[in-house]
């Protein structure tokens, strides 16, 4: 019955993609962070359904941007500049790579983003459609977070949660990092709504992922969970309602959660005493070591199992950060690095400009995203997870924001969107007049 549903589910995206591209590009959104292949249990669970609706979703596109003669305009940020040279130099390790055949399979592995993140690029282009991609993204990880929570609740946080198999946050500690990214989005979406029961809904949401990032034991999805905590406190509009919600919230965990999740925790002050962070620790070592050894290129994808003592209890780099400097050197993490970095100063930038100018879906949108990148920046310290599609479809985001606010001050040179309704009119002495940065 999964299976039949799930098809029924690829169908319906398939013939929304056909007639209305962008709304095809967040299906395949859906696909791609959901992962509902992972819960099928027959002919589904091998069915491409993604790389399918990526082909509908591609065809669809080119059929509707040649009839109606829409091409895109051109647009450059330095951002784009840096995803095109990390793929470069992604192409330039793998050449290098000291474990060649699983390098090159996990170099077309990584490339398959591209696809997606172009159709991001060309085909959400407004505002509007802009929030539909951050709604789909947090309503996509709600779903499973929905289940997780669930089952947090009514275990009391006795038992550990886990993503959908399969996926990329299938386990314990990555599924606690992707929740921690969707709770600023699932609040854009509070936001955003008037109505009283839809605000429930998403508000139960928000509490379940608070729960389920809880009770996935991870430490490192403990880190990135306080720090979204203080951003969302920090960003609030009614930061006297805020904090006290967050030290309430801060006293329910204290009674609520089992004594070992708390003596788990514990080990962070410790983690030379506790096996898996003391494995954690050794294997950093030599990633570092390597890099130091060979800053240009390093070691190539997927060296981690020649490197990983075989005593380990693990068998992986366990940061994202180390990950990226053994695996593509020190250039490789500068520019992975830079990448992140400027990606959140540009979105300072345009939570400024939506403050001055008085845009709150600007200011909204562009601190939800940076909310978002953070808790992955906090958690990817303890996790191998350079590569995830959820934070390059955050960061292909940051950059369509971008890119909107450039139609905005440039209007004769976008594609023809009617922007002038999300956009703040004030007046000076000589009459009205759009804002300018």
């Amino acid at each position: 019955m999964r299976d039949i549903t799930l098809l029924i589910m690829l169908l319906t995206l398939a013939w929304m993609a056909w007639r209305q591209p962008w709304v095809g590009v967040l299906g395949l959104v859906f696909v791609g962070v959901m992962h509902p292949q992972g819960y099928a249990t027959d002919f589904m669970r091998s069915f491409p359904a993604y790389f399918a609706l990526l082909i509908v979703v591609a065809f669809s596109g080119g059929w509707h941007l040649f009839r109606q003669r829409a091409w895109p305009r051109r647009f450059w940020d330095w951002q784009l500049g840096l995803v095109v040279l990390l793929w470069i130099w992604f192409i330039c390790s793998t050449y290098f790579a000291i474990n060649p055949l699983p390098a090159r399979d996990k170099l077309i592995e990584v490339t398959k983003l591209l696809p997606e993140l172009l159709l991001v690029l060309l085909f959400i282009n407004t505002p509007e459609k802009l929030r539909w991609l951050l709604l789909t993204i947090a309503f996509s990880l709600a779903v499973v977070v929905l289940k997780g929570g669930y089952w947090a609740v009514i275990t009391g946080f006795h038992d550990r949660v886990y993503g959908p198999p399969g996926s990329p946050y299938g386990g314990n500690n990555e599924f606690a990092v992707a929740t921690t990214m969707a709770i600023p989005l699932l609040f854009m979406w509070f936001r955003s709504l008037d109505s009283r029961w839809p605000r429930w809904a998403v508000g139960m949401l928000i509490f379940l992922s608070f729960a389920s990032a809880l009770s996935s034991w991870s430490r490192g999805g403990l880190l990135s969970l306080g720090a979204v905590s203080l951003l969302l406190v920090w960003h609030s509009r009614r930061k006297w309602l805020a904090i006290p919600l967050l030290l309430a919230g801060v006293g329910l965990v204290f009674v609520g959660l089992p004594e070992a999740w708390f003596a788990r925790m514990g080990t962070m002050g410790a983690p030379e005493l506790e096996g898996s962070a003391a494995s954690r620790l050794t294997i950093w070592r030599i990633g570092w070591d390597y890099a130091l050894q060979h800053p240009w290129f390093g070691s190539g994808f997927e060296s981690w199992v020649l490197f990983t003592p075989p005593d380990a209890e693990f068998r992986a780099w366990h940061s994202a950060y180390v990950q990226m400097a053994a695996e593509h050197g020190l250039v490789g993490l500068g520019l992975w690095g830079l990448l992140l970095g400027g990606t959140l100063v540009n979105l300072s930038r345009l939570i400024g400009q939506g403050r001055r100018q008085s845009m709150p879906w600007l200011v909204d949108q562009a601190a939800s995203l940076r909310t978002a990148l953070v808790a992955y920046m906090v958690g990817a310290a303890f996790l191998s997870i350079a590569y995830w599609e959820l934070l390059y479809l955050l960061i292909t985001a940051a950059i369509v924001l971008q890119y909107v606010m450039w139609l905005a001050h440039n209007p004769n040179k976008g594609p023809g969107a009617r922007l002038s309704e999300f956009f703040t009119v004030t007046s000076d002495s000589n009459g009205q007049y759009p804002l300018r940065p």
